[in-house]
């Protein structure tokens, strides 16, 4: 996917380098393992699909939106230093950042999601805006739906108060 005269992953003499990144966005994710145990299985089948050999795995374990992502920029050094391909299970959770994942495209590593592997520049940018719009929708909706999230709460908390406890206070 990187720019004129790079080879794809098929096109590489010998089993290709892959240098995985997989993220979740929270500890609770991380924790049950769901989401990078998914990620992983999509990046090794995809590995073995094409006669590739993932050399190196980063994890992270961030928001999407946040710029700093160490893990990743790991990730993006080895590749380039190695010659390697970055690969993830998906593109969209890569980054909801256009500007971040365009910055990606052109920081002159050949990238590619296992979801979409055929992926040129074009659809690399058309996805990247779809995925930012995508998290500042989720954002407007989160912020919409906190004041009557909050108002629920407050309601009920009046209305839980186990008997036992109210009995204590006398």
């Amino acid at each position: 996917m990187g720019g004129q005269g790079q080879r794809s992953v098929r096109d590489r003499p010998g089993p290709a380098r892959l240098v995985s990144s997989k993220r979740v966005s929270t500890a609770r994710q991380s924790a049950s393992g769901l989401g990078l145990a998914a990620q992983r299985s999509a990046i090794d089948a995809f590995a073995e699909s094409r006669g590739a050999q993932v050399t190196a795995r980063f994890t992270e374990v961030e928001s999407g939106r946040r710029a700093d992502r160490p893990e990743l920029a790991k990730a993006v050094d080895l590749a380039r230093l190695t010659g390697a391909t970055l690969v993830i299970a998906k593109l969209d959770p890569l980054s909801r950042n256009a500007a971040f994942l365009l910055i990606l495209r052109d920081a002159g590593v050949r990238f590619l999601a296992c979801d979409m592997p055929e992926a040129n520049d074009l659809n690399v940018g058309i996805m990247a805006l779809v995925a930012q719009q995508e998290r500042e929708a989720i954002s407007r909706r989160t912020k919409e739906a906190l004041p009557a999230a909050r108002a629920a709460a407050s309601a009920s908390a009046i209305w839980t108060v186990p008997p036992r406890a109210a009995t204590r206070r006398q």
